[in-house]
């Protein structure tokens, strides 16, 4: 059996306030193309389909879309629900939708009875963990500690090994979790209060696939347990991992293969950082015209109207940083001890150094202190 494992559509989500549909339905139907090419069996999406708990009708029409192109090359699809998605609305009608094999878990019990789909080598079981806030969950189970995502995920699992071993055969387990051994970046929504909740990955012991969700970047943490990522970029902290998912491959007695399958990049991010004029005018810079690109400006002065002059070369310019190449290094001294035995015209010049960066007072500047400061020039710093 061959299994596409992806996650993390995220449909509907902004890229600093840009749309991102478009580009969403090229990586969506390019996905559609690897599953068709690779005669792929089913689809496991591991959470966050959505982006919002309310998404919008362009939203639903994309997911609508690709799944019916997905079923149209025969593969089934099993989905559940991340911490981004409403349950109630991403499972609305999933039991007819199951009917044509798109199998949508988002019951926070519906992983206790396994999507079965059979090969030639017998049956395979699907697990679909819908994510499963603490909090939302507990008054189910009032006999089980359940106060972390560890706990939570513990008692799911320990009742899909025990499901599993009246069933007997092959399975694989999804989840929408941050499991111990990745790291996060800066679009990863936080999944517990105070903090994002780690999984032990000894809780996704048994199956001989788990399709983890949550983590944007592709992830192994041992051969059967990985991170897909998410199919677009959503942020220039990831615009150095790439896009894809994997493809995973089940033998008669189990895991037998897993490839990565690269997916297009719609448009390039690039952090490009120099003086304004150099980022404006060099040809060294001509190759990112048409990417996201996200500036840092090394001017020792912030430039006037920096955005604005970036963007006539750079279109897609979304993000700009004033981080000067050279920066004055803070005195150990209390202020009042550098203030002490200074005039106030001396105070005002050593704040609007400090401020430029080490940048001092123009002949206009110094005269205008003075004036507001009621001294005469000649008194003046």
């Amino acid at each position: 059996m061959k299994i596409l494992h992806t996650s993390d559509w995220h449909i509907g989500r902004t890229f600093h306030t840009h749309q991102t549909l478009d580009h969403l339905r090229i990586v969506l139907d390019a996905l559609v193309e690897i599953v068709r090419e690779h005669q792929v069996d089913v689809v496991a999406v591991a959470g966050d389909i959505f982006d919002s708990a309310t998404p919008s009708a362009d939203s639903y029409a994309l997911l609508s879309g690709t799944l019916q192109r997905l079923h149209a090359t025969g593969a089934r699809v099993v989905m559940t629900s991340g911490n981004h998605d409403s349950a109630t609305r991403l499972g609305f009608q999933s039991e007819w939708a199951g009917l044509a094999g798109i199998h949508v878990v988002t019951g926070f019990d519906q992983y206790r009875t396994p999507i079965t789909i059979d090969d030639e080598h017998g049956p395979v079981h699907f697990y679909g963990i819908p994510f499963l806030e603490p909090a939302l969950v507990r008054h189910h189970y009032p006999d089980e500690l359940l106060k972390t995502h560890e706990q939570v995920l513990g008692l799911a699992m320990r009742q899909v090994r025990a499901d599993l071993a009246e069933r007997g055969g092959r399975s694989v387990v999804l989840s929408h979790c941050f499991a111990a051994g990745v790291a996060a970046s800066d679009v990863e929504r936080d999944i517990s209060a105070g903090g994002l909740d780690l999984v032990p990955v000894s809780v996704f012991d048994g199956p001989d696939y788990v399709a983890l969700g949550h983590i944007h970047g592709r992830a192994r943490i041992t051969d059967r347990v990985r991170y897909s990522g998410a199919p677009l970029h959503y942020s220039f902290a990831e615009a150095d991992k790439p896009r894809g998912a994997w493809l995973v491959e089940l033998d008669a007695t189990g895991l037998a293969e897993t490839q990565w399958v690269d997916l297009p990049v719609p448009r390039r991010l690039h952090v490009l950082t120099g003086e304004l004029d150099a980022l404006a005018h060099d040809e060294d810079f001509a190759a990112f015209e048409d990417d996201w690109v996200a500036a840092v400006l090394t001017d020792q002065v912030r430039p006037l109207d920096g955005m604005r002059t970036l963007q006539k070369r750079f279109p897609h310019c979304v993000a700009l940083e004033h981080r000067p190449a050279i920066t004055e290094t803070a005195a150990e001294s209390t202020y009042s001890d550098r203030v002490k035995h200074k005039s106030d015209p001396e105070i005002v010049a050593g704040f609007l150094e400090f401020v430029r960066n080490g940048v001092g007072l123009t002949a206009f500047e110094r005269e205008l202190v003075a004036e507001v400061l009621g001294q005469n020039t000649d008194a003046a710093v």
